[in-house]
């Protein structure tokens, strides 16, 4: 059974832990092909490595795990997903190749594309034919999404698209992409706006990568001059584009709330820090409060379920501040080390961008604060 052939696990498998069995042996199997595990976004320098991986997991059936049958995947139900989440991530190799296309894209048009869409899209996203990017912030509009100004216009049978993103992940090297643009300038912003999918390709776009105080270049700014959208780039109704976002980034942040697991690996890695000297009383206290504090953010997420909802913001808020204060810790606890570059500064640098992404820190208490405990909107 551990062998890489076409068609190895489309059995139809009910029992979890048959499943877990059966995923675990595989991947033991086959995890010297796979990429190291870069997390929910694909770096540029693993694209190679991250498409020959996801081609593999494709032709043995372990792409899409809980996607229709019809579309290439294997038709189980969300809690397989899940648990294919936590083999994958204790072995530490990828679950797929991007977050953006299986999780993001891949819902959305199962969710509200049409047969043709459907047909176009699903299993080329799990063959790794098309690699997806997301197109949602702007400058003037991250946190606050529903006051974008990137316009698409009718024009015939075409979609004529002005404006400009920005923290796009991988956009450079992407296929294709999902898009919010104003279709209804005199509507209320938040029912003006629709949902498209694009060709990355198409004359008139421009990306340009933006470098990180880390160094690297994970995100893009892109801009939309005039650019020709055939009709059937619509997805979903016509200025229905904000439900449609709406139900794509929920399903997004039940994807990180699994990230509890990652979470606490690095927090078990920390009891080997302190270069064999003992830590002190404060050090001590700190570490086992953020012990402490992954444990309950990893049984909130078992709590939660496979099934994303909107309180996957609480374990989404509390993984992002979690790995936060572990990466201050790692650096407190290097000294002078974490003043230069190497592994104790980089996850400093890094982790401010987890209070953005997916959704930023702000909006995630908005969500909590209105929707789980009752209390006013916030004043427009």
């Amino acid at each position: 059974m551990a062998g890489g052939g076409v068609g190895y696990g489309r059995g139809v498998t009910n029992d979890l832990a048959t499943f877990r069995s059966e995923a675990s042996a595989w991947i033991e199997a086959h995890r010297e092909f796979a990429p190291a595990d870069y997390g929910a976004i694909m770096p540029e320098r693993f694209y190679d490595d991250g498409v020959a991986w996801q081609r593999r997991l494709y032709n043995a059936g372990w792409a899409g795990i809980h996607w229709p049958t019809v579309h290439g995947g294997r038709g189980l139900t969300p809690a397989h997903q899940a648990v294919w989440l936590e083999v994958c991530a204790v072995a530490q190799v990828p679950p797929f190749i991007n977050m953006v296309g299986f999780v993001l894209a891949g819902q959305a048009v199962q969710l509200y594309g049409t047969p043709a869409q459907q047909q176009q899209h699903l299993r080329a996203i799990l063959q790794a034919d098309q690699v997806w990017c997301q197109l949602f912030s702007e400058p003037d509009a991250g946190s606050d999404l529903a006051s974008l100004t990137t316009t698409a216009v009718a024009d015939g049978d075409e979609w004529v698209l002005n404006g400009q993103k920005v923290w796009c992940s991988g956009g450079h090297f992407s296929d294709w992409g999902i898009l919010m643009a104003r279709t209804d300038p005199d509507a209320a912003k938040h029912r003006g706006i629709s949902f498209f999918v694009i060709d990355m390709a198409t004359p008139g776009i421009d990306t340009r990568p933006l470098r990180q105080m880390t160094g690297e270049t994970e995100f893009d700014e892109v801009f939309f001059d005039n650019v020709r959208l055939p009709s059937d780039a619509l997805l979903g109704g016509l200025h229905d584009g904000w439900r449609v976002a709406m139900t794509t980034l929920t399903n997004e942040r039940g994807s990180i709330g699994a990230a509890a697991i990652g979470a606490q690996r690095r927090l078990d890695a920390l009891r080997n820090l302190g270069g064999g000297e003992p830590l002190g009383p404060i050090e001590r206290d700190r570490l086992v409060e953020l012990l402490s504090r992954g444990k309950a953010f990893s049984y909130m997420g078992m709590r939660q379920g496979p099934d994303a909802s909107i309180g996957s913001s609480l374990n989404k808020l509390g993984i992002t501040e979690l790995t936060f204060d572990i990466a201050e810790l790692r650096a407190d606890l290097a000294g002078p080390h974490a003043l230069l570059a190497g592994p104790a500064s980089h996850p400093v640098l890094a982790a401010p961008g987890g209070r953005i992404a997916g959704g930023s820190s702000q909006i995630q208490r908005n969500l909590i604060g209105e929707r789980i405990l009752g209390l006013p909107k916030e004043p427009g």
